[in-house]
């Protein structure tokens, strides 16, 4: 049986010596990449891949930019568009390649754009600003920020994360018209900062990231009468107990399989593992370890679950990392890739 082959794509800040995405081919069972290439456009600060993996969409200054996935994982431009507003900071894309979605830190704007059955990105549909003013701890902070937007397992509702006004707005998705409709918002507790929203693998939880309070909530999810459910059913701290408060929770992610949740936190500079239950959707630590790196920014789960990996974006690497659940620990393993401004990665399985 052939083995299978991933490639990882990684998004970088170009302001200092990288030119763009670069492509790494992964080696799963050693935990390790190997850098092939690397792909050039302005600032691709967030990228994300097409459910039926054909094609890869990334942030550029210029706006947004569409590739083709080729069959060996190598990256082929095909159009770039304005997104109407500031450069964004996050992508998405439905599950049928319909629209592509911007979050927009700068401006504090969602964008909704047309994509084209080639792949190619079309005009912009629909776009929102976010009104309001939330905490006033730091002027950058005063104003609406979209740091992530995300929707929801069943496709119907999008997540925009507004790190300025402590909330998560959501969104009625209309496919036919291509409009954005507030139907509801999850208000977050005062200055708590929420950067990312992420479900469980069978769409039955959330889990929001608080940059500010280094905590994790835990929302029930479903569908009433055609209308969002979220329902508060945990509070979880992403900091240890010899952490102190110079700690900024900074990226998160689901493992393949849904049975582990994974956070970074910047400033102490550690990953924390939680076990997902796969009945209440609660969570529970499962370790924690201090990385050797400085501000791991994102991370990355291998397929297997048996590594991960820290985006460093003051240390300009890539670490990796080996996971002995039952012993509850993990450890450092193999030299660091040295990438400038590492901000954001997407692992691709390759067809055979």
């Amino acid at each position: 049986m052939a083995q299978e082959k991933y490639v990882a794509y990684v998004g970088t800040y170009t302001h200092e010596n990288s030119v763009g995405i670069h492509i790494y081919d992964v080696d799963v069972t050693k935990g390790y990449m190997t850098e092939r290439k690397v792909v050039p456009i302005n600032n691709p600060s967030d990228l994300v891949v097409s459910k039926n993996r054909k094609f890869l969409y990334s942030i550029a200054d210029e706006g947004v930019e569409a590739f083709k996935v080729l069959k060996d994982g190598d990256l082929e431009p095909i159009n770039e568009q304005w997104i109407g507003g500031m450069r964004g900071c996050y992508v998405e894309v439905d599950d049928e390649n319909r629209y592509l979605f911007v979050g927009g830190h700068h401006d504090g704007r969602v964008t909704m754009m047309h994509l084209n059955e080639d792949g190619s990105i079309g005009d912009i549909a629909d776009g929102i600003f976010h009104k309001g003013m939330g905490r006033s701890i730091a002027q950058r902070n005063f104003i609406p920020h979209v740091d992530c937007v995300k929707l929801t397992p069943d496709q119907k509702f999008l997540c925009a994360v507004d790190n300025g006004l402590d909330q998560v707005k959501i969104y009625r998705v209309d496919y036919e018209y291509g409009k954005l409709e507030l139907v509801d918002i999850i208000r977050g507790p005062l200055e708590s900062a929420p950067r990312m929203i992420r479900f469980s693998r069978d769409g039955r939880f959330a889990y929001i990231l608080y940059e500010l309070l280094n905590q994790v909530e835990v929302y029930s999810y479903k569908i009433v009468d055609d209308m969002p459910v979220f329902e508060k059913i945990q509070t979880i701290t992403t900091m240890g107990p010899k952490d102190d408060d110079v700690c900024a929770a900074s990226g998160m992610e689901v493992s393949k399989s849904g049975k582990y949740l994974y956070v970074s936190n910047s400033g102490v500079n550690s990953v924390i593992c939680y076990a997902i239950d796969p009945k209440e959707g609660t969570l529970s630590v499962t370790f924690q370890t201090r990385v050797c790196s400085d501000f791991p920014k994102m991370l990355a789960i291998f397929p297997d679950e048996k590594h991960y990996l820290t985006l460093n974006n003051a240390s300009n690497d890539i670490a990796f990392y080996a996971v002995d659940y039952e012993k509850k620990y993990s450890i450092w393993e193999g030299k660091p890739i040295k990438v400038d401004k590492p901000n954001c990665i997407y692992i691709l399985k390759l067809e055979a």
